[in-house]
């Protein structure tokens, strides 16, 4: 089992390490280029969207709740146990490269979702479908590149991560209370059965109020120790900048320094907010919304909260502690501990042990939070597979329940090596899509701009490359609304 977690392992820094991550950054300074700089020029649209996106009609989910499925998702073991793994591997600097990847990545994210809603299509129960494999097959014609980026998919998000997730969570509360990760395994199998058994609209009305809560209270504890140690704000940015540079190198020499944080940190952003991975987009299209392009700002915005907000206040919480020191590795006082266990410690370092059951819960609910946000979007991709003849909800619900339990009681080194090699066979095959389809996105981004309260419609619509393949965006019952 080692030699085949190592072999998936050097598969997958290779893969990371030589296609992936340049391919991902230069995507994103390229829609960047093509959008206007869509994340800069309308982040105040993005904000404002957020906040007057809860309309929907009966059987339809709102803008809002799509996008706190994608935050569901996106917010979880990446943003606690990840930081912490990417500050130790690769220094402080390794936080500054995940802004960079997360701010280019917020166009990538902006284009995936634009174009998700572009090529949704309306399902049997009243909500919507889309993603990566909807538009591979209707806007490339090629259903066999859609099955293949839905197998991929279904095997990271609806196995893989969902036992990642449990696992943390065994782990979390085995290390700090002793349980034992049968009886956690018994408890997560309960509660996710009985969220995920009800589909994707039950999974929206739990994730729209849990995910916002949890990053709330995750970043006010932040900026609780931030303001305790309000004297080291500026000395810990001057830190993050010198260390990505390589002017606080470290053991590892200026030119290793500088490698180490920028591959550990652009691994683990892409990792944490999902950017062009090709995940978001399905819960992008099952929004209902007046214009595509406000779904794309809205799961862009999940980018931002994702990245320079939960992950940046956990890199603040580990840099003002004594658990983590720069350049030291191996003689920290939190050397023995890695990631959630190391997040916690420094928390509890800062405001006192009482503390720790609260970062205990928060992670158990960013984890649980994963694991039903996970599961909307297998089931997508199951639906787009089977065409709807077999009842998704049922069959995942099964599947993840399984793996849940499986997840909990288990050493996942193989399981999670061989997911990131899924994980990257995906969003490889995104990328090419979106590069190849972007036109779609920058043409509902100029009709959008020219009229940002008019409805979208496809139909003739000058801005267009061409007609859009839809019987959802098409002409309106009153030309002049």
């Amino acid at each position: 089992m080692n030699a085949l977690a190592s072999f998936f392992g050097n598969i997958s820094d290779f893969v990371y390490t030589y296609i992936l991550i340049g391919l991902l950054l230069l995507s994103g300074i390229y829609f960047t280029v093509r959008s206007g700089a869509v994340q800069f020029r309308n982040f105040g649209h993005m904000v404002k969207t957020i906040f007057t996106s809860r309309d929907k009609s009966d059987g339809a989910i709102s803008s809002f709740q799509a996008f706190a499925i994608g935050l569901a998702s996106r917010v979880g073991t990446g943003n606690i146990a990840g930081v912490a793994l990417a500050l130790v591997a690769g220094g402080p600097g390794a936080v500054f490269w995940m802004w960079v990847v997360a701010l280019v990545g917020m166009a990538t994210a902006f284009v995936e979702a634009t174009l998700a809603q572009l090529f949704k299509i309306r399902w049997h129960d009243g909500t919507f479908r889309g993603g990566p494999a909807f538009y591979i097959q209707r806007g490339l014609g090629s259903r066999g590149w859609g099955m293949v980026f839905a197998v991929f998919l279904i095997f990271s998000f609806g196995v893989s991560y969902e036992m990642t997730q449990a696992n943390t969570i065994a782990t979390t509360l085995d290390s700090q209370y002793a349980v034992s990760p049968w009886i956690t395994a018994v408890v997560l199998v309960v509660l996710t059965a009985l969220v995920v058994f009800g589909g994707i609209k039950r999974i929206a009305r739990i994730t729209e109020w849990m995910s916002p809560i949890m990053a709330v209270v995750y970043i006010f504890i932040a900026l609780v120790i931030v303001l305790i140690n309000f004297n080291k704000i500026i000395p810990t940015f001057g830190l993050i900048f010198a260390s990505a540079f390589g002017f606080q190198a470290g053991a590892a020499g200026v030119t290793g320094a500088i490698v180490a944080a920028m591959l550990n940190g652009a691994r683990r952003g892409l990792f944490s907010n999902e950017a062009g991975e090709g995940s978001a987009p399905n819960a992008a299209s099952t929004a209902q919304v007046s214009h595509p392009v406000k779904q794309g700002m809205i799961q862009a915005m999940g980018v931002f909260v994702d990245t320079i907000l939960v992950c940046s206040a956990t890199a603040f919480m580990l840099l003002n502690s004594n658990m983590y020191v720069p350049g030291t590795i191996g003689e920290n006082p939190g050397s023995k501990l890695e990631g959630a266990p190391l997040t916690i410690a420094a928390v509890a370092d800062q405001l006192g042990a009482w503390i720790a059951p609260v970062m205990v819960l928060l992670i158990l609910v960013f984890c649980y939070s994963s694991i039903i946000g996970n599961f909307a979007y297998a089931e997508v991709n199951v639906d787009f597979i089977s065409k709807g003849k077999i009842d998704s909800t049922k069959v995942l619900g099964v599947i993840a329940t399984v793996s849940v339990f499986i997840g909990s009681i288990s050493e996942l080194k193989v399981v999670w090596n061989f997911a990131d090699i899924t994980m990257a066979g995906m969003a490889l095959i995104n990328l090419v899509a979106i590069l190849l389809l972007g036109k779609w996105a920058f043409g509902a981004l100029r009709d959008f701009r020219e009229a940002p309260e008019r409805p979208f419609v496809s139909t003739n619509n000058p801005y267009m490359p061409g007609e859009l393949p839809t019987d959802i965006w098409v002409e309106r019952e009153n030309p002049l609304a």
